[in-house]
């Protein structure tokens, strides 16, 4: 699972990818419309994709999630128009809602069939290795598409995109679900416990899951709005994907090490500082130019990393093995709807 997070993160194109849907002739309002389809397929399939997970097999659901990615981004490499890159986002969510929730149940159900057995690292820390992990490889495919740069153009990206899009579905082969009851109840009642679990259970998932899909739309926003400020600051393009590789990295850590700043601050101090970060980092990216206006989103970034360790594991602790997959897709859907 460690191994399908990175190489599901780890997008060449990202990095550079407002300035490479430019290069053929779409506007800024253009690169948002396209990713308006993205989170629109993502909100559409979210949920009936993290009950197929919970009801068919999370496995079936991130292999067939991996197969769509691959296929999106081998359709880049004939993408020249708008149309193109619509496709191409609307495979790629169609591939995402399928894997969103799923990996996340299957990697926590496995941790707690580790720790029944007196082994596993945890599910607290698995969660957080993770989003690391996820991170990481986000900063690590900045570094590699800023050196690829220096030999190639922006074709040379797509290639290797096309290429390493397809080893999360090989990587899915191997995995193996931990063993649980199959559900036997109706559709209907299904729905009915899972309402129950939200809005009639404990008040904390309400709020949790709520806080998850706010944090993440402020996530959403200043992920697009970076490029186009680091351009409107005078950075170079060349420069994009040493700056992008930074910003993941923090992310990274701060998930990685969210567990113990908690235990040594209080988890109170820390969601506290966890949403004052953001309004610091946008209003410094506003009034400051230049590099200190770039500098200013390293504390988004850090709330980010922290934020998602603390609440999904907070989430998941609070919700059963059975509908794991569907409450995390629905948490997923309020951040995208």
């Amino acid at each position: 699972i460690y191994g399908m997070g990175f190489f599901h993160s780890f997008i060449l194109v990202v990095p550079v990818f407002v300035p490479l849907v430019q290069d053929f002739g779409l506007s800024m309002a253009q690169v948002l419309q396209t990713q308006a389809l993205y989170a629109l397929t993502v909100a559409c399939l979210e949920v009936p994709s993290g009950y197929i997970a919970d009801i068919w097999g999370r496995r079936r659901a991130i292999l067939i999630g991996s197969a769509f990615n691959g296929l999106g981004f081998l359709s880049l490499l004939w993408a020249d128009s708008f149309a193109d890159f619509l496709v191409y986002e609307f495979m790629l969510g169609v591939g995402i809602s399928m894997i969103s929730g799923a990996d996340l149940a299957l990697l926590y159900d496995s941790e707690k069939c580790l720790e029944s057995a007196g082994g596993g690292a945890g599910t607290s820390r698995s969660l957080s290795r993770l989003i690391a992990v996820e991170a990481g490889a986000s900063g690590v495919a900045g570094l590699a598409a800023s050196v690829l740069l220096l030999f190639g153009d922006m074709r040379l990206l797509v290639g290797l995109q096309a290429l390493f899009g397809f080893v999360p579905l090989a990587l899915g082969l191997f995995l193996t679900e931990p063993p649980r009851p199959r559900l036997t109840q109706g559709h209907g009642g299904n729905v009915k416990l899972i309402a129950n679990l939200l809005l009639r259970g404990k008040p904390v998932v309400l709020w949790t899951a709520i806080a998850i899909a706010a944090f993440g739309l402020l996530a959403l926003y200043a992920f697009w709005i970076y490029q186009k400020h680091w351009e409107l600051n005078g950075v170079p393009v060349s420069a994009f994907g040493y700056i992008w590789a930074v910003f993941a990295l923090t992310v990274s850590l701060a998930a990685r090490y969210a567990g113990h700043l908690e235990a040594r601050f209080g988890w109170q101090r820390l969601l506290a500082a966890t949403a004052v970060l953001p309004i610091v980092g946008l209003l410094g990216m506003a009034t400051l130019g230049g590099w200190a206006g770039v500098a200013c989103g390293f504390a988004i970034q850090v709330s980010r990393g922290i934020s998602l360790t603390l609440f999904y594991e907070a989430l998941n602790r609070r919700i059963d093995s059975d509908f794991r997959a569907t409450v995390n897709s629905l948490v997923s859907l309020g951040t995208r709807s």
